[in-house]
Formats: structure tokens, sequence, C-alpha cells
């Protein structure tokens, strides 16, 4: 995990053999929300797309390297100490070889605050 101690795994749940549910936990206290911002901490969108990453590393079982981010769309802020449990759906596919394709759509309650497209390469030593 990159991020150390930014975020707990709760839950994950397959809900078929390309889909996920996973449910995480924020941790509001995290360096990074000292900074981004004082007072009003808001989950960096790069952060985000870290967490996503290393899901999808854990659910292949594979290392990634991000190389294609599309249909990127920020739909709410995602305040830690307010919404600190968000829910990710993950679909992950092979695409070509060597390629997987992650789509996933990120809420907290009801509310949809993240959905993307990335396409990553298999790292191989």
């Amino acid at each position: 995990m990159f991020l150390k101690d930014f975020y707990t795994v709760e839950n994950i749940r397959a809900l078929s053999a390309e889909s996920y549910q996973v449910q995480i936990r924020l941790n509001p206290h995290h360096d990074i929300f000292h900074g981004h911002f004082p007072n009003n901490p808001v989950t960096p969108g790069v952060c985000m797309i870290q967490i996503i990453k290393d899901l999808s590393e854990t659910l292949t079982g594979q290392q990634l390297f991000l190389a294609k981010s599309s249909n990127v769309k920020f739909m709410a802020i995602i305040n830690p100490f307010e919404n600190p449990v968000l829910d990710l759906t993950l679909s992950v596919q092979l695409d070509q070889p060597g390629t997987v394709r992650v789509k996933n759509v990120t809420t907290f309650e009801q509310t949809v605050a993240l959905k993307l497209t990335n396409v990553y390469k298999i790292i191989t030593t």
C-alpha cells in the first residue's frame, strides 16, 4: 500500500468473476488532510486514483502500472470526517495480453463521488 495508514479495507465482495464491491474507511487524521485542506479536509483525487490502483492490484494479484485514465469524473467532495466510509464498485477485465481495464464507481451513502476507467499494464519482473 503506497498510502500508508491513509485507509483500511473493510470488506471485499465478489459480485461476479469480474465485478467487486469494496468498502474502505478513510483515516481522517492522516497527515495528508492537514494540508489538503486545514480545517476543511478534502480527499485528494490523486489519492483516490492510488486507492483504486491498490485495490486493482489486490484483486488481480498483479503489480500494475497506470497507463491511461479516461472518463474521470469527480462528482462530489469526499470529506473524511463526514464520510469516512466509501463503497467502490470495480469491474476488472483483462483487456489485451498484459493489460487490465478497471471501471470504477465510488460512492458514499447514496452519493456518487467518482467515476473513472483506468487501463493498467501488468508489470513483469
